[in-house]
């Protein structure tokens, strides 16, 4: 998994969905929405879970570096 990847992980007993936006050695920040405001007030729509508790919904596009450089 990697940044950008959409994941879906268990939260209080809730199933959500999110997205990747960092990655710790063991673990991702995940930014994800919720209709509950108590999930909203406790997280603020951002959450670090462990790499194992994870399931990959969809990969984020991969990038090729070369086709960046090109357009210069």
């Amino acid at each position: 998994m990697k940044i950008g990847d959409q994941v879906s992980f268990k939260l209080e007993g809730q199933d959500f969905t999110g997205f990747i936006d960092k990655a710790y050695q063991n673990s991702f920040m995940i930014t994800f929405k919720s209709d509950d405001t108590e999930i909203l007030d406790k997280y603020h729509d951002r959450v670090v879970i462990n790499k194992k508790k994870l399931k990959l919904i969809k990969a984020a596009p991969e990038t090729d570096p070369e086709s960046d450089s090109d357009e210069a």
